[in-house]
């Protein structure tokens, strides 16, 4: 217990202030500290709480299903423009919050994808998902969100293979992570 509390030394005092701050804000009837509590804190705690097992449920299928050979064949090091392709439509496919891409790159890294992929993933992911594109056509247009588009493809492109030189250079491996 001894080691848990030294572990997490600077996030229990944060955490007992905000139970602190919320508690008196519901007793004072003090409106901004209760629309922290119920439209911040709780909205995304119930999103966690029910997206989350779902995610790592198929993360650990696809740890199961999906051989490293594969990934490696299609999304490695050898793979090039197809690959980025590739790792670029699984991330259009996608939807979710940005939390939910993590364990998807580092099981990908894993499984063998280069990191040159697995930044391109994570980037496509961020700014080019297909559920979320419909929304931004409806607001701000068709013209706006293809060029947005077309400006970002080699943008995320260009900062995976920066990435992928980088982590070259300095021998980073999956156990360093």
């Amino acid at each position: 217990m001894k080691a848990l509390f030294k572990k997490y030394k600077l996030d229990i005092p944060v955490i007992i202030a905000f139970v602190i701050f919320t508690g008196t804000s519901f007793y004072f009837q003090f409106n901004p500290g209760i629309q922290i509590f119920k439209t911040n804190f709780w909205m995304f705690f119930k999103e966690m709480i029910i997206l989350l097992p779902m995610m790592f449920i198929l993360i650990g299928l696809f740890d199961v299903w999906i051989p490293k050979e594969r990934i490696q064949k299609h999304i490695g090091d050898t793979s090039g423009i197809k690959g980025m392709l590739l790792v670029m439509l699984l991330a259009f496919i996608q939807a979710g919050p940005l939390y939910a891409a993590f364990p998807v790159a580092y099981l990908l890294w894993k499984k063998g994808c280069s990191p040159v992929n697995v930044f391109i993933y994570i980037s496509a992911f961020t700014t080019a998902k297909i559920p979320m594109l419909t929304f931004e056509i409806g607001f701000l247009g068709l013209k706006f969100s293809l060029l947005r588009i077309l400006i970002t493809i080699p943008v995320f492109i260009l900062i995976g293979i920066i990435m992928g030189k980088y982590f070259e250079r300095n021998n980073c491996k999956i156990n360093e992570v």
